[in-house]
């Protein structure tokens, strides 16, 4: 467990965080500009040191304004990558890569070297890398010093499009293949839906919302922060079996549960996350027939919140243990005379995978 609880003035703005994140996968900090984000890393890596409060990394503690322990950076075994790569132009990748490696482990390096593919950038210098092959270097370089934690503070904001999509794959796969725990700061919430197993919310210092994706993407605190077309719900669900027929795939909710999603080269029993607009459920009292949409579902109705755009309510449905909001007209509420604990259908016109592999 990264346990944190640290006060800091930050011009008019007070960071006040308490937090416990788990020692595994990786937690987006997600928030708008200047609400503290890369301030909260800049004081667990050891950069800036807080006013007051503790951080403790599983059982060393890192700082203690009680007992007057302030480690020093190269003291807290934390791994830090920049927005930009900060690649030193004289050494070649390899050079770069062993940086600060104090003890030369051949079997780690070839290891991240193959996770990172950078087998053939290693003899070249970062003059004639692109940005995504930078980014890898520097992520290789701060993997190699087998850290504790890994920080990573917008890794993607300075690059491209293309080189986004380039860089992205290593990422998922760095987020599978590695046992240290990740606090990855961004205000990208593609990078979140394909990222992230843990969520922290700040606004102005503080913490809105924190816990497993899932839960916190679909909590009535993070709609505010949505737009209308990205209001969505995440569910993990696992791999049922492809349709004998067509290029579609059976997902399983529950035992009770079960969603049709584009085909997928996934075995039976593997997890998947996936994603449904709130735009693309509709609600019925009664079980629909004869329809076009493939994935209807028993729900009850668990929450009712009115929202104050075109006359929409947002309705929040219980489906086993998970939650599937629904954006629908006010005029639709008030005829179907919805009410807390009411049992109907929820017809969903679209599914999409957002990521693969939980397991």
């Amino acid at each position: 467990m990264l346990a944190i609880n640290v006060q800091k003035q930050l011009g008019d703005l007070q960071l006040d965080v308490q937090l416990d994140l788990p020692m595994q996968g990786i937690t987006a900090i997600f928030g708008r500009s200047g609400t503290g984000k890369t301030s909260l890393i800049n004081v667990l890596s050891g950069l800036s040191k807080p006013d007051s409060g503790s951080i403790k990394l599983g059982e060393h503690v890192l700082f203690s304004s009680e007992n007057r322990v302030d480690l020093p950076p190269e003291k807290r075994r934390i791994g830090y990558v920049f927005q930009d790569a900060r690649l030193f132009p004289h050494y070649t990748v390899a050079g770069n890569l062993t940086y600060g490696c104090s003890n030369k482990d051949e079997a780690h390096f070839n290891d991240v070297v193959r996770l990172l593919g950078i087998e053939a950038l290693l003899k070249r210098y970062p003059s004639s890398l692109s940005g995504g092959e930078k980014q890898r270097v520097a992520i290789g370089r701060a993997l190699l010093t087998k850290p504790d934690m890994l920080l990573m503070d917008e890794p993607l904001a300075s690059l491209d499009l293309p080189r986004k999509q380039e860089l992205m794959p290593y990422l998922e796969k760095l987020a599978k293949e590695v046992n240290t725990p990740i606090v990855y700061v961004t205000h990208s919430l593609d990078e979140i839906l394909r990222l992230a197993d843990h969520m922290v919310m700040l606004n102005e210092g503080k913490v809105v919302i924190s816990g497993h994706v899932n839960s916190v993407w679909g909590s009535p605190e993070m709609r505010p922060w949505l737009p209308s077309r990205e209001q969505s719900s995440l569910i993990t669900a696992r791999v049922n079996h492809s349709h004998p027929q067509y290029a579609l795939t059976q997902v399983m909710l529950n035992h009770k549960a079960c969603l049709w999603v584009s085909q997928l080269s996934r075995a039976r029993g593997e997890w998947v996350r996936v994603r449904i607009h709130s735009n693309d459920v509709s609600i019925t009292k009664s079980k629909p027939h004869h329809t076009s949409i493939r994935n209807i579902l028993e729900a009850r109705v668990d929450k009712i919140l009115p929202v104050d755009e075109d006359e929409k309510v947002a309705v929040r449905l219980r489906v086993g243990e998970a939650n599937i909001w629904a954006n629908i007209t006010l005029w639709a509420a008030d005829e179907l005379e919805l009410n807390v604990g009411d049992e109907v259908f929820a017809q969903i016109k679209g599914v999409s995978v957002t990521q693969e592999d939980l397991a």
